[in-house]
């Protein structure tokens, strides 16, 4: 499946790190899984996890060729911010 959401083009992704490793999520949505970590992270996960495979696709936009791990990253530690 391809990632149709807005979040492809917002250009907070940009600020993400380029990773093309394909053992790493690559074509996978960088905004889907900034939102899968933000979720996490506002429910305070003790443990987090980020299945790559379950992530759409997504070769649009500010998401295009970004870091899968620092996206998860930073919507887990806003995510934690948010819940305070």
């Amino acid at each position: 499946m391809t990632c149709q959401q807005q979040h492809r083009y917002d250009p907070e992704f940009e600020s993400l790190p380029h990773d093309q490793s394909k053992f790493n999520g690559r074509h996978k949505c960088a905004g889907c899984a900034y939102e899968t970590g933000y979720s996490l992270g506002l429910a305070k996960a003790p443990s987090i996890n980020i299945d790559f495979k379950s992530l759409p696709n997504s070769q649009a936009g500010a998401v295009r060729h970004r870091s899968v791990q620092a996206a998860f990253a930073k919507g887990y530690l806003d995510g934690v911010l948010a819940s305070y």
